[in-house]
């Protein structure tokens, strides 16, 4: 059986908490974006690094590696998408099908120690994108093809939602420290 594809628009997760994995927006401090890149990049090591990494939970839920590697693609999509609202207010983004890209990427036959390696290097680019935004760089937009509107303040939590609840989904507790 087939992973059933997610079509949900999840920009809820701007206004209110997610009951799912408990990430909420409001306790967010934007600033701190770039620390949270680089403790969630080390928490995607743990997961990994588990024995059972590969095998799915059910026919019908990825593995923990195919989370990791929509997780590293996640990263590299939003380091490009920020370096666009970095360079032009307003931007409009292509679309992205997540799970199109999962199926032909074959996630669930990637090698987790590359896996391992991408999400490192994608996860120093992101941060590196995050620490590069200041003063009214914070309200520079970007729109997706659904029309859906960010400044990079918005795009930053949303991206954060992403990886913490792909953490939960695989089973692996995640507490933000707001001050990381």
């Amino acid at each position: 059986m087939p992973i059933i594809p997610d079509d949900k628009d999840w920009t809820w997760v701007l206004e209110r908490p997610c009951p799912e994995c408990g990430f909420d927006a409001r306790q967010l401090d934007v600033q701190v974006t770039p620390a949270l890149v680089d403790d969630l990049t080390d928490a995607w090591q743990e997961v990994l690094n588990r024995p059972d990494v590969a095998r799915r939970p059910s026919p019908t839920k990825w593995s923990p590696l195919e989370y990791a590697c929509h997780v590293r693609d996640v990263f590299e999509l939003f380091t490009t998408r920020l370096h666009s609202m970095i360079a032009v207010d307003g931007v409009c983004f292509d679309d992205w099908d997540q799970d199109a890209t999962a199926v032909e990427s074959r996630y669930d036959l990637q090698d987790a120690r590359v896996v391992s390696r991408e999400i490192a290097g994608a996860g120093e680019q992101l941060a590196a994108q995050f620490r590069r935004i200041h003063g009214s760089l914070w309200q520079h937009k970007g729109i997706r093809s659904n029309g859906s509107e960010f400044t990079i303040t918005t795009f930053a939590v949303y991206f954060a939602h992403d990886p913490i609840h792909h953490l939960w989904d695989v089973g692996s507790a995640y507490v933000f420290n707001s001050s990381c």
